[in-house]
């Protein structure tokens, strides 16, 4: 019996001890076992493989940035359950005043690119996983398993950290690409965010664009309780807050013959008004500066003069590609309450619905996508507009129900991208997390809408305008309960 020289001893206890670095190559079997634990722990911790059987430098960068990176995820997940108005303030640097607005992109672009950096990483970590598991010295059925499990972990690793860069990436360009730069961030106006909410068809014949949909939506800054007050498109002789157009129509707006300046005198044809038959610029100069338009400006004035309250922001939905919204929320739910035709309506008098609907949306629960919820908005044919106002205040609660965390998530890239193309607004980034304040409350609140049409109480012809007032403020500031009832 031959007894093993001490140097022999020696290597085998180091053999035995760490098998990992210092395999029994001739093995097979323990090759095979080993090379699996590299794979895994390379993808459970990222340069782990490196530091127990390689190079023990790259291994401790890979554990090190890996580690980091969760820091930063609890972190993250920290501010966005306690704090989420302070974290998108640090991401997005509206922290930062107007005069470093140029900086506010840096710290979502140094985290797109830390992103990618840790991907590329991962990336490197994985081949030299590969390069320690010897391949050649595992089991032969082993060789490809172990080959094909790096390359799919590999791949949804990597599949990972390119989704999250772009989602930083993404919300970086849409940030920049809808808010303003700068701007000032305004105080709640007696305890309320007022935003003007307009919605309008673009594309051709824009300069005779008039917004179909006019709304103002009020959030309490300390609640996040909502209310959507709907304005009829025709609704005549309004007042308007204090400024240049009050100055011109100080006993209310009058009516035009001219179809060049808009028929009537509805709040919807300000818009022509003043941009086409009027020198807007003159009449609202800061406008365009701050992200606005004298025609925005003008009803953002009648709004406040109707409604009797302060609305210095606004946002425009264009219409046109409103249906790729309602996609990339996977659609929305409504009940509907009567059958309405699909359709632009009649060629000639006396011409049936049935002749020149194009389809029809029936009465009852329906999951509608993109384009059907636009006719749903748009449909009046067969009733009338009040009724119309009803259904585009049915459709902006049935959207902002779909706003969940969830689907922003699993959707961000394509909602990010229809948000981009659709929407417009004075809104500036110093805002946004105000903004995400008040929306994660109003998410817990019910939606109160107020019609100011002939069911709601108010003549269509010839509106009480101080009524008005006195039902805005009922609904936003309704009297405190007493014991007595």
């Amino acid at each position: 019996m031959s007894v093993a020289s001490p140097p022999r001893q020696a290597a085998r206890a180091v053999v035995e001890e760490r098998p990992l670095r210092h395999p029994d190559s001739r093995s097979r079997a323990v090759m095979t076992r080993r090379g699996w634990w590299l794979v895994v722990l390379n993808f459970l911790l990222p340069g782990s493989a490196q530091v127990l059987a390689g190079n023990r430098r790259l291994g401790r960068i890979g554990i090190a940035s890996t580690l980091a990176l969760w820091a930063f995820i609890v972190v993250a997940g920290l501010f966005a359950l306690l704090w989420p108005a302070a974290g998108i303030s640090l991401v997005t640097g509206a922290w930062l005043p107007d005069w470093l607005a140029l900086l506010r992109p840096i710290p979502l672009l140094v985290a797109q690119g830390l992103l990618i950096a840790y991907g590329v990483l991962w990336v490197v970590l994985t081949i030299d996983t590969l390069r320690l598991v010897r391949l050649v010295k595992t089991g032969t059925g082993a060789r490809f398993g172990i080959a094909a499990a790096s390359v799919v972990l590999t791949v949804v690793a990597g599949t990972t950290a390119v989704y999250a860069a772009d989602a930083v990436g993404t919300a970086r360009s849409t940030i920049s690409s809808i808010f303003q730069a700068t701007g000032p961030t305004v105080a709640p106006s007696d305890g309320y965010y007022n935003i003007l909410l307009l919605g309008a068809d673009s594309g051709e014949g824009r300069d005779s664009m008039r917004f179909d949909s006019i709304s103002v939506v009020s959030v309490n800054a300390e609640t996040g309780a909502t209310t959507i007050t709907g304005i009829p498109r025709d609704m005549p002789h309004f007042p308007f807050a204090e400024g240049p157009m009050q100055d011109k129509y100080p006993n209310g707006h009058e009516g035009h013959a001219d179809p060049t300046c808009g028929w009537g005198s509805g709040v919807n044809q300000l818009r022509t008004e003043v941009e086409v038959c009027q020198d807007g610029t003159a009449l609202y100069p800061d406008a365009e500066a701050n992200g606005s338009s004298p025609g925005v400006e003008a009803t953002k004035d009648a709004a406040e003069g109707i409604l009797g309250i302060e609305i210095p922001y606004y946002v425009f939905i264009d219409m046109h590609g409103f249906a790729s919204l309602i996609d990339a929320l996977g659609g929305v739910d409504i009940t509907v309450a009567e059958r309405l035709p699909e359709g632009g309506g009649p060629s000639y008098d006396g011409q049936s619905v049935d002749e020149w609907a194009t389809g029809w949306i029936e009465a009852g629960e329906q999951h509608m996508d993109g384009d059907t919820a636009q006719w749903y908005a748009r449909s009046r044919y067969t009733t009338n507009d009040f009724d119309r106002m009803r259904r585009q205040r049915q459709l902006q609660e049935a959207i902002l129900d779909q706003f969940t965390p969830q689907t922003v998530l699993t959707r961000f890239g394509e909602i990010a991208a229809a948000g981009t193309d659709i929407v417009q607004t004075d809104l500036p980034q110093s805002f946004l997390p105000s903004l995400a304040d008040i929306a994660l409350k109003a998410k817990e609140q019910p939606v109160t809408t107020i019609e100011l049409t002939p069911d709601g109480g108010v003549d269509e012809y010839e509106p009480d305008y101080e009524q008005v007032h006195e039902m805005v403020q009922q609904a936003l500031h309704p009297p405190t309960p007493t014991d007595e009832g």
